[in-house]
């Protein structure tokens, strides 16, 4: 059996408000850009710094939750998957747009920078502070849930847990914890 992974992380800023806009079925989506820098030095050893631009989209709760608290300039972490789409164009000519679909997005920004900051929300789990006693609870689809734990991680970094229960939440929702020491930071 052949095994694959399409996995995307990315670390950067917003270069635009989130457009959160309905589905004809209802559903929300957000779509937004993310710029990250890479940097590396040259032949003969000048740094070379390029931006990539990254389009995200988010689907459901998530997508409420990033037109919400998401703006311009803030520092974000987003997990997903990537994508690809095609179009015809007007001239007949084939489109194509790689974007990430986000599963899980963390605000980066300091307090104070581009709006309030630090909490977590998953496409599975809404907005999840990383309640260890949340026990597959649906939090509301807007308003982050707020836990204790928030303060103690470190520039107020939240981390989503999975249920840990047994219970019907735990097998729709499969996600990984995103731990604060595995982000590449």
């Amino acid at each position: 059996m052949a095994m694959s992974l399409n996995k995307a992380q990315i670390i950067g800023n917003l270069t635009r408000d989130p457009e959160v806009r309905q589905t004809p079925a209802g559903q929300s989506v957000a779509s937004f850009g993310v710029a990250t820098n890479f940097t590396w030095n040259d032949s003969s050893g000048q740094k070379q710094e390029k931006v990539e631009f990254h389009n995200v989209v988010a689907w459901g709760k998530l997508a409420e939750i990033c037109g919400t608290y998401l703006k311009k300039g803030q520092k974000i972490y987003i997990e997903g998957r990537l994508q690809t789409r095609d179009w015809e164009g007007e001239d007949g000519v084939k489109r194509y747009r790689t974007e990430i679909v986000a599963e899980n997005m963390i605000m980066l920004s300091p307090k104070g920078q581009s709006g309030d900051s630090g909490f977590a929300a998953s496409s599975g789990m809404g907005a999840n502070m990383g309640s260890s006693n949340n026990m597959g609870s649906e939090p509301s689809p807007v308003e982050p849930v707020m836990s204790q734990s928030q303060e103690k991680r470190p520039e107020g970094i939240a981390q989503t847990d999975a249920p840990s229960t047994g219970s019907a939440n735990e097998s729709k929702v499969k996600d990984e914890d995103v731990v604060v020491e595995d982000l590449p930071f």
